[in-house]
Parts: structure tokens; sequence; C-alpha cells
């Protein structure tokens, strides 16, 4: 460490700075809004012909899963260019999947050379295509939800999250809201009049606020005047709704200092305080229905169901409750969920407040861990360190740590260093308080990043305990110094350069490879080619060790091809240095293309391509996807 320490404060942070000059463009003038406009043009005529060649590319991949997944993406990326093309290509997506599902029913077994995931892969393909199709086509989305129903062979032998049908048209439901009220708000209506009462419908009613009044009006009158109390005590899914409608509270009165409210898809404050009153009152009559459970019953109050057996244990199959037993299921059920809302009825309904409490006592409901979860649910939704700090004594144990050292970084997150230093040497265990107490230690080190105190950074990244550490460091420091001092950051970046400059043993060493070259993006996008470039051709070395162990050691490949879904780490590195691509491709298309076409694999170059499309028309990654973003305390949250 000492002679680490030595030959870093003797050469400094001198490296690059000639070439950093060299690389920048500093314009007298801004570009007219012409040229602008010149610029996009040029962009997108690159986009959609690379596009077309990745479509045409795509045809020749052997997996269906695969070529799917790019006519998918492919087709919400041509919509707006190319409408006819794009329905086109959703219809070709729609053969696709119905081809995947008949040779699920006709091979119904088990293949374990196809990995694990081959089950719920239909499914969740399915999925991606509605929804992507719901965004441009709310009655294409719903054609094609019927076109692509799976036999009732196939149906549910995956994962329910993706092979419930009802589950996507739920979703289907709330999206299309944001697209066609109109068309929302009589599906609604007509989910509601076959007497099913979807969750998704708060959701609509969420969106149908922002999009349209009038229709949020229609179907939040509706919602109410069915949800009454026979209603909810006779259908569980008709309580969960309620209680969802209720549980955050009434819609803000909107007067003339009120903000309109912003497009979102969660069920907050959607209804107005009458249709609050109204609900909460009827759900308020139906569990105060409920009854004690009979003497002997096996039923808890949050439990409809019990198994009736003879003596001895004998006899233990399921009885089906009679309409009765379920009612008073679901009766105590919704007492258990007042039982979280009691401040509400206190506010809204005092005159109730006591019949719910009486009622609670009678059954010995014993409050559970539900309202703190709540409690905590909303903390984390809302982002402040001082909610979770609240809301943590009163989780359950176990999940207390987690809770304070997620605001321990909130605090870190607001600057306020002071509070995430309390919080860590107060409330965490020792190697969750190291971590902590090094972010805390980081910021402050990042805001002393100039000229005068950089003996202070050295000292720091001297007495660090790795180098993955000093690299999370030094990219931390560019990125604060960026704005400031442009030089700095970029000698600071070829200072983290040096560590990652090495053939990666790991998963992590690559990352780290992706990190820098991420960094280097707006200061010299020249260097983060350079950084790539061997990265790629170690992929391309692991993929080839790895399709010749497939179905020994590794299941990587799926019918001798990798899926584009990346269901691997090594999958998902490849994905990622194709998303890194792309966001270098507004910088340097040519060169972008180059290193993609570096991939010897065809589904590796056809990923990475489509992340360069996606990156010219101004389009981000999908959701959940890595290694287009890093965060600044990214070392802190991956879970050291």
């Amino acid at each position: 460490m000492k002679i680490w320490m030595t030959t870093f404060m003797v050469f400094g942070l001198t490296f690059g700075t000639a070439s950093f000059v060299a690389a920048q463009e500093d314009p007298n003038v801004n570009p007219t809004e012409e040229q602008q406009q010149k610029e996009k043009a040029d962009k997108e005529k690159k986009a959609y012909a690379l596009l077309e060649q990745v479509v045409d590319e795509a045809q020749l991949l052997r997996l269906t899963e695969n070529r799917v997944r790019v006519q998918i993406g492919a087709a919400d990326l041509l919509w707006e260019h190319n409408e006819g093309r794009a329905r086109t290509l959703f219809g070709l997506a729609a053969d696709g999947l119905a081809e995947m599902n008949r040779n699920a029913s006709a091979n119904p077994g088990p293949d374990e050379r196809r990995g694990p995931n081959r089950g719920r892969t239909s499914g969740q393909l399915r999925q991606e295509l509605i929804l992507a199709v719901a965004r441009h086509d709310a009655t294409l989305a719903y054609q094609l939800l019927a076109a692509t129903k799976p036999p009732t062979s196939t149906a549910g032998s995956g994962n329910s999250r993706f092979d419930s049908d009802e589950n996507l048209e739920e979703r289907l439901l709330a999206q299309v809201a944001q697209l066609d009220p109109k068309l929302a708000l009589q599906n609604a209506e007509q989910m509601l009049d076959k007497g099913q009462y979807s969750r998704s419908l708060a959701q609509v009613l969420a969106q149908l606020r922002t999009k349209d009044k009038d229709a949020a009006a229609k179907l939040e009158d509706k919602l109410v005047k069915r949800l009454q109390s026979t209603t909810i005590v006779s259908t569980p899914d008709a309580g969960n709704l309620a209680l969802s409608l209720l549980r955050s509270g009434p819609r803000p009165v909107e007067n003339g200092n009120t903000p309109a409210p912003t497009s979102s898809s969660n069920n907050q404050n959607v209804l107005a305080l009458s249709s609050y009153m109204s609900l909460l009152g009827n759900v308020i009559d139906a569990a105060l229905k409920a009854s004690p459970p009979a003497a002997g019953s096996q039923r808890s109050p949050n439990n409809s169901r019990g198994r009736r057996g003879g003596p001895g244990g004998q006899n233990n199959t399921t009885a089906e409750p009679s309409p009765a037993e379920l009612e008073q299921g679901n009766a105590r059920r919704l007492l258990g969920g007042l039982q979280a809302m009691l401040p509400q009825i206190d506010q809204y309904l005092p005159g109730r407040s006591q019949a719910v409490r009486q009622k609670i006592t009678e059954l010995g409901i014993t409050d559970s861990s539900r309202a703190p979860m709540v409690q905590v649910a909303r903390a984390m939704q809302q982002g402040n360190s001082e909610g979770l700090l609240a809301a943590a004594p009163s989780a359950p144990e176990m999940m207390q740590p987690r809770i304070y050292q997620q605001a321990a970084l909130r605090a870190l997150d607001e600057g306020n260093v002071d509070l995430a230093r309390k919080i860590a040497n107060d409330h965490l265990e020792p190697g969750a308080r190291d971590s902590v107490l090094q972010a805390v230690e980081f910021r402050q080190t990042s805001e002393k990043v100039d000229g005068n105190k950089m003996a202070e950074v050295r000292l720091t990244l001297a007495g660090l305990r790795s180098d993955d550490e000093r690299i999370d460091l030094l990219v931390q420091l560019s990125g604060n110094a960026r704005q400031t001092n442009p030089k700095m950051a970029v000698e600071l970046l070829n200072e983290a350069r040096q560590f990652t400059n090495r053939r990666a043993t790991n998963y992590r060493q690559l990352e780290q490879q992706l990190m820098v070259a991420d960094a280097f993006r707006e200061l010299d996008p020249a260097r983060s080619f350079e950084i790539l470039e061997p990265g790629i051709a170690q992929l391309n070395e692991l993929l080839t060790a790895a399709a010749t162990l497939s179905g020994f050691e590794v299941n990587v490949f799926q019918d001798g091809e990798l899926p584009l879904e990346g269901r691997s780490g090594l999958g998902n590195m490849v994905t990622r240095y194709g998303q890194v691509l792309g966001l270098l491709a507004t910088k340097d298309f040519d060169q972008s293309q180059t290193l993609a076409n570096r991939f010897q694999l065809a589904e590796s170059r056809i990923s990475a391509r489509l992340s360069i499309v996606r990156s010219l028309l101004g389009k981000e990654p999908g959701s959940g996807s890595r290694g287009s973003r890093f965060d600044q305390n990214t070392f802190i949250r991956r879970g050291r």
C-alpha cells in the first residue's frame, strides 16, 4: 500500500490531459434549430436503416423466442416511422408465439437441456407483446390478447405471473387508460358488469384522472355503487379492491391553487371525499357482519378455509365451505383490513369507529404486522430518511436492519451526512455500519476535489482496502468534478482506468470496466471505446467456452443459441456491453457499429445493434435493465 501511495503522490493525476483537450469541442456558437433538426433526421435515418438490417438478420436465428423478441422490439421502435411495417412485425411476433405454444403442447414433458426458465418464456413474451402493442393501438392489443391465448393444456404450466390471462388483461386495462381513456372506461365497465373486481380498476381510475376527468368520474360512481356491503362480503376480490381504494385516503379537494395530478400508475388518493366516505361506510357495514368462529374451528380470523378430519387425523380432505362460511371469512378479513385504517375511520366516520373497535375486540383480532408494513411501504415510496426512521421500530425485527440501512443511504442521498453517520452508529451491525460509514467518507472526500485538497483525496485512496474501492471512489469523484472541473474529472477516470486495464477474472471486474467506460462517455468517448474493445473480445472467448460446455457444466445456451433475454450472468453482461455501446452511438455511430460487429455471435450483435437503434431514437433501455446507469453509491448498494 505504501508503494502504491508513493507512486500515486509522485506521479499525481496527470494521465490523459492532452487527449482530453484534443477531444473537446468548444464551438463559439450554438447549433441553429435547422442544424439540430438535420442532425436528428440523420440519426433517425441511420437508426432505421440499421434496424432493418437487424430484422433481416434476426430471421436467420434458430430460436423462436429470439426472433419474437427482436420483432417485438423492432415493431415498437418502428411504429412512429412506419406503422404498417410495425403492424406486420407485431403480427409475425404473434405467429411466433403461436408456434411456441404449439411446440409446448406437442412436447409437454420437461427438457432439462432447455434451461429452467423455458416454461415461462412464452408467457413472458406474450406479456411483452401485448403491452408493447398497447402503447400504440389499444384495439390491436386486445385483438392480439385473444389471438395469442395459449391452449388450455399449456396454460398455467409456467410462471403464474406471466401465464395468468386474467393478470395480463388487468395490466393491459391499466395501460390502455393512458392511450385510449374511452376504451379503458368501456372495458372497465364490462369487467364490473361481469362481476370482476380486479385491483387494476384502481389503476385505471388513477390514469383516467389524468386523461379524462369525465370518464374518471363515471367509473368512480359506478365502482362505488357496485361495491355495496353485500357484494363486498360475498366476493373476496371486491373486498380487496375496496380496501386498496381506501387505504391511502381521499384525494385532495381541487381548487385554483391545486396542481393538476400527474400521470401515475399507483392507486393512491383516487376517490373524491364523498365517494370515499360512502365506500368506507359500505366496508364497515360488511365487516361488522363478522362473528367469532365456531368453537373448535380451525379457521383463523384471516382464513376462511380449514381442514375437516375425523379423530386421529383421518379424512384430511379439504371440505368446500358453505356460502355463509365464505361470507364470514371475508367479513373477518375486512375487519382485519379496517384495523390498520382506524385513523382514517376516526377522521372521516368518527361515529363508526367505536363499533369497529368493539367488533375487533369481540373477535380477538390482535394487531398484526400489516399496519407497520403499510407504514414502511409508504416510507420507502416517499424516499424520505425521516419517514424510514420513524417506520423502522414498528417493522418486524428481521426487517429492521435493512430499513435502517436504507434510511442511512437515503440520508446520504439527501446530503445529510451527519444523520447517515448517526443511523449507522446507533442501529447497524458492524458490517453494514462500516459500509455506510465508508459511503459517508466517500461523500465527504468527493466534496474536496480541487487542486488544493488533492493530497487528502490521495490519502483516502491509499487507505482503502482494495482496488474495487479505489475504482468506486475515483469514478464518484470524477462524476462530482465533471461540471466544475472537467479536466480533473478526466484525470481521475484515467487513474481509475489503471486499475481496470487488465484481463477480467470475474463479472465484477467486467462491470468495473463498464462503469469506467460509461463515465468517460461525456468526457472522452474515444477512451470509452478503448476500454470496451478488449472486454468484447473476452466475452467472445467466454461465449465460445460456454457453447462448448453447454449441456455438461453450464446452461447459458438454449438449443444452441444465446437467449436475448439474458438469463445468465454471461448473457446479462453481453446485454450490458451492448447498452453502453448504444449510449455511445450518439457520440460516434460508426465506432459503436464497429465494436458491435466485433461480437462473433449473431445474437450478441443483434442485441448490441438494437441498443444502438434505441439510443439514436432517444428510447431508454427497458426497465430493470442494468449497465446503462451507474449510481454514485453502487459500491454500497450491491450488498458488500
